[in-house]
């Protein structure tokens, strides 16, 4: 055998090592936990039962919270389409201007932990709001704070899930061919005729994607419903299966299954009502082009920015002041002026307090460590998903987005299961270990996306010279590709640490004592009636959110088009 074959021969089996070592990594995230969590529900301890599937069934709370999951997470998803999909189209089609500037204040509350978005909003409103105060509206005292209702959840659902709807339509209008729009108006129709005939039907794919992203969003979300449900006895799904872990403990873990698999059966069925959609209908573009040309507003282009700013101040700007008044007073319920201003919630909570001061370290660590480890993760995966295609490739796909689709809370509880015995005498339950892992197969995809997308913009000359000359793919990745997919690497891996800095849905149920998050701080503040610890520590969070977002324009040039949500 000549050098040449062996060096062929050895380039092979680095390769399929590397993608094998990648399927089994991908299915120990992602199948595994799923897998746990059915042996659990329908066998546990190895012997079939329906013991666990008859109480959960049997149950009047089951159907209760089911009915308040169903009711809340469609009537969300629909606010959240009639914010997301106008103001989409508003800022993607006519000629506005600061649409950078607006984009990343849109999208500002998706970014922002939902438990954060309750608690500011719960500031703003009430009789002890130090805003309303101030201004001489606060309710009378004793007054029920309106949010604690089923209104007052699908609301904040509704605009915490808005700039999703937004993303996902906005990546579709961008791409829609200048000549259709231009053929309508040619052809003497409208700007809303061309819009109606033209644009919404061709938009149906990313429309629909966004509708069922934001059910499943809405359905799985935690943090909303506690906030603002637990106090009014509002229970949905997650809640209810938070309420069982957190009061009967490991004891109803086979029951706590079946409840998170219920949630996981409602959001998979609003996936594949999508899929079924879609094949219904051909919506494949035959030309394509550079952007279609805005469309002029004209004298009322004024006006019409006027209503975007001022809802985007409405949603943003008054519950972060909320907020951070809040955060500012002594006590709850105590006015706000130059007497009564103090820092010294922020010297509590930053200085004091033993679990803040760990959850910041945790989170902190927590965080980095997920998104530095997805993205080694996805640079290799990536390499094999678009440059190596396969049925194995597109399974291997669906399997790495799996987690992100299915509620957190389920993910959760199968992390627990998959971990509350040692395995191989080592044990990570109760650790910070388990929430990384669960980090780790929720936000995968999270980093897998943008990597995709820096791929299939890189011109494989360089690679394929170096794969002539013999380099061995991990070379070949460490030393020309991961260079040129740093970029879009790097994006993903600050999506990922936002999104994980504040996340509750899945620490919620996985933290134990030294293993705290920030999100689970907040939580536990607010759920203790210390609501201006709460607020100091979220206005915290928000901020460091805002600043790592605004740093992301020193590299945004060298970016794949749509990588960061919030820039053109």
């Amino acid at each position: 055998m000549s050098l040449a074959d062996t060096a062929t021969m050895r380039t092979r089996i680095e390769e399929t090592g590397l993608l094998w070592g990648l399927v089994g990594l991908v299915a120990v995230l992602s199948l595994l936990p799923i897998g746990r969590l059915v042996v659990e529900g329908f066998a546990p301890g190895g012997q079939l039962s329906t013991t666990a599937l008859g109480k959960v069934l049997t149950s009047p709370a089951t159907w209760t919270a089911t009915a308040n999951s169903l009711v809340t997470a469609i009537a969300g998803t629909v606010l959240a389409v009639l914010i997301g999909g106008t103001v989409a189209l508003i800022a993607t089609l006519t000629d506005i201007r600061a649409r950078n500037a607006f984009t990343f204040c849109f999208v500002l509350p998706l970014m922002i932990a939902p438990q954060v978005t309750a608690l500011a909003w719960l500031q703003l409103f009430g009789p002890s709001s130090t805003v309303l105060k101030l201004i001489g509206l606060a309710p009378p005292l004793g007054s029920r704070n309106p949010l604690y209702s089923r209104e007052g959840i699908i609301l904040l659902l509704g605009i915490q899930y808005a700039p999703l709807v937004f993303l996902t339509l906005r990546a579709g209008l961008r791409a829609l061919p200048k000549e259709l729009i231009e053929a309508g108006l040619a052809a003497g129709a409208g700007p809303l005729t061309v819009l109606r005939t033209v644009v919404l039907p061709l938009m149906t794919p990313p429309l629909v994607a966004g509708i069922a992203l934001c059910f499943v969003s809405c359905l799985g979300n935690f943090g909303i419903p506690a906030f603002l449900g637990i106090p009014g006895n509002f229970l949905v799904l997650p809640t209810l299966i938070y309420q069982r872990l957190a009061g009967l403990g490991p004891g109803v873990l086979s029951e706590v299954a079946i409840l998170s698999l219920l949630i996981g059966a409602i959001a998979m069925a609003g996936i594949l009502l999508q899929d079924f959609m879609m094949r219904r209908r051909d919506f494949r573009i035959t030309t394509t082009s550079s952007a279609a040309r805005p469309f002029e507003l004209g004298r009322w282009r004024a006006l019409i920015e006027t209503l975007l700013w001022t809802f985007a101040v409405l949603v943003l700007a008054l519950p972060f002041l909320g907020l951070l008044t809040t955060s500012l007073i002594p006590a709850f319920g105590v006015p706000l002026n130059a007497a009564t201003a103090t820092f010294a919630n922020y010297a509590y909570v930053l200085l004091e307090h033993a679990a803040s001061k760990r959850a910041f370290v945790n989170s902190f660590l927590m965080s980095a460590g997920a998104a530095l480890a997805i993205v080694l993760i996805c640079v290799p995966l990536g390499y094999f998903l678009v440059w190596r295609k396969s049925r194995t490739l597109r399974l291997l796909n669906l399997a790495a987005e799996l987690p992100y689709a299915m509620p957190g809370v389920v993910l959760a509880i199968a992390a627990i299961l998959l971990f509350l015995r040692p395995v191989y005498g080592i044990s990570i339950y109760n650790t910070v270990w388990i929430i990384v892992f669960a980090y780790l197969a929720r936000f995968l995809v999270l980093g897998l996306r943008p990597v995709v997308s820096g791929y299939l913009q890189i011109d494989r000359t360089l690679e394929e010279a170096a794969q002539i000359a013999g380099a061995g793919l991990p070379r070949r990745l460490a030393t020309i590709i991961f260079p040129l997919v740093a970029p879009a690497a790097v994006a993903g891996a600050l999506l990922i640490f936002l999104t994980a800095f504040n996340e509750l849905t899945v620490s919620a149920l996985l933290w134990s004592s030294g293993a705290e998050t920030l999100g689970v701080v907040v939580f536990s503040f607010e759920q203790g009636g210390d609501s201006t610890y709460a607020s100091a520590l979220a206005t915290i969070t928000v901020l460091v959110t805002v600043a790592l977002m605004a740093s992301t324009n020193l590299f945004a040039q060298r970016l794949p088009q749509g990588v960061l949500p919030w820039r053109d």
